[in-house]
């Protein structure tokens, strides 16, 4: 399994993240073209090497012209769309900003479509976040690991006056996320910065067990007295047949909703990235059957889930708590049949044995064009997978 871990040992943002990236093999070239099918003209990226308390980085400038409009989301999400680039770098880009707005839209009591972007609506930042959707995508890691985020402290001036570090917006979206003590009086971590942590992040933590392959040091702006002003991204491989992560789960009791408002919100929950929603019926208080909604999801969408629970149903309550999990190494596998490909999921066993299972999708799909009983399809795609011609996951 490919792992990525952010060493925020100096906060984060969209330049540190870009030239991390950069460091670590990504092509620059391959980001520009990106950021060129925005239809922002005269956008150019530029990397030079710098040192930061005399360690050497990676430093990432946005070069454009002056501007001085002010965008909401969907002027940037439009952009996002129009551009040459893959569904997944839309859709990680596009929630990315999505958090932002989310963020921005609580601490200015507004929705997120009034949302008037200031600062993270500018250019150089519609750069740094889209060009670093695009980064983590081509860096192709099926898990990223993040340390505690230091925000630093002090005060710092933005569209809305001084305020204080943590600035509003930093402060929304790193609600739920372990934070780190700093005595760096400057804004270490930016709202564009956490927006990718918390967007990019299966888990917040310490370093996990894995065989470093290279390292990339993206540089802050400042060089400060007190530390390397430095982002690290260490990329490589997680050793062992089974990776950890930890996820949260909340749950619910409910006895007053019906079932098609719970099925519903189990979609919600599901289309908002969830990685499981699941029921189980249980008995309440008064001999009243009930039903026990459960969901599992990433720290950072903590707070999403929980408020598509209290809108979608008659909850007065939700408990939540972090769970470690372990995960079988898997990747994508394709097998040849007499009914076609059957997409599936190649994983590797504890005693280092291959185990294919096919998707109920594919074998569906292949079971509808063939006018077969699905179960057929099924067997045909179990026979037909050979562990000796399979490629390990990794």
């Amino acid at each position: 399994m490919r792992i990525a871990y952010l060493d925020c040992n100096s906060g984060i943002s969209g330049d540190m993240t870009l030239g991390a990236l950069v460091d670590a093999g990504v092509e620059l070239a391959a980001i520009q073209a990106g950021i060129d099918s925005l239809g922002m003209a005269g956008v150019r990226l530029v990397a030079e090497e710098v040192k930061r308390a005399g360690f050497r980085a990676t430093k990432i400038r946005v070069e454009h012209e002056p501007e001085h409009a002010h965008r909401h989301l969907h002027h940037i999400t439009d952009m996002i769309d129009g551009g040459a680039l893959t569904d997944q770098q839309k859709d990680l880009a596009k929630r990315m900003f999505t958090r932002l707005g989310e963020a921005e839209a609580k601490v200015h009591g507004t929705t997120i479509r009034k949302v008037h972007f200031h600062e993270v609506g500018a250019v150089d930042s519609i750069a740094d976040v889209v060009g670093s959707a695009i980064g983590w995508c081509l860096l192709g890691v099926d898990r990223v690991v993040c340390s505690p985020i230091p925000t630093g402290h002090g005060t710092i001036e933005i569209a809305h006056g001084r305020v204080s570090i943590p600035a509003p917006a930093t402060a929304e979206l790193l609600t739920g996320v372990p934070l780190a003590a700093s005595n760096v009086e400057a804004e270490l971590t930016t709202p564009t910065g956490a927006a990718i942590a918390v967007t990019i992040a299966d888990e917040f933590g310490a370093l996990p067990p894995m065989k470093i392959d290279r390292i990339g040091c993206g540089a802050g702006d400042r060089d400060f007295q007190e530390q390397p002003n430095v982002l690290r991204l260490l990329v490589g491989t997680a050793e062992g047949a089974t990776a950890s992560d930890t996820v949260w789960v909340l749950e619910t009791n409910l006895d007053d909703t019906s079932g098609e408002l719970i099925g519903h919100c189990t979609e919600l929950l599901l289309a908002a990235g969830a990685l499981d929603v699941y029921t189980c019926a249980i008995q309440m208080k008064k001999n009243r059957p009930g039903v026990l909604l459960s969901v599992l999801c990433r720290s950072g969408d903590v707070d999403a889930m929980q408020s598509i629970l209290f809108r979608e149903t008659s909850t007065l309550g939700v408990r939540r708590w972090r769970a470690d999990r372990q995960k079988l190494e898997r990747r994508p596998h394709v097998v040849e049949t007499a009914f076609g490909p059957i997409d599936g999921k190649l994983v590797r066993l504890p005693d280092g044995s291959l185990r294919f299972s096919p998707e109920f999708e594919s074998c569906r799909q292949a079971s509808d064009r063939a006018r077969v009983a699905l179960r057929d399809v099924y067997e045909a795609a179990s026979r037909a997978f050979d562990p000796s011609a399979a490629t390990e996951p990794r």
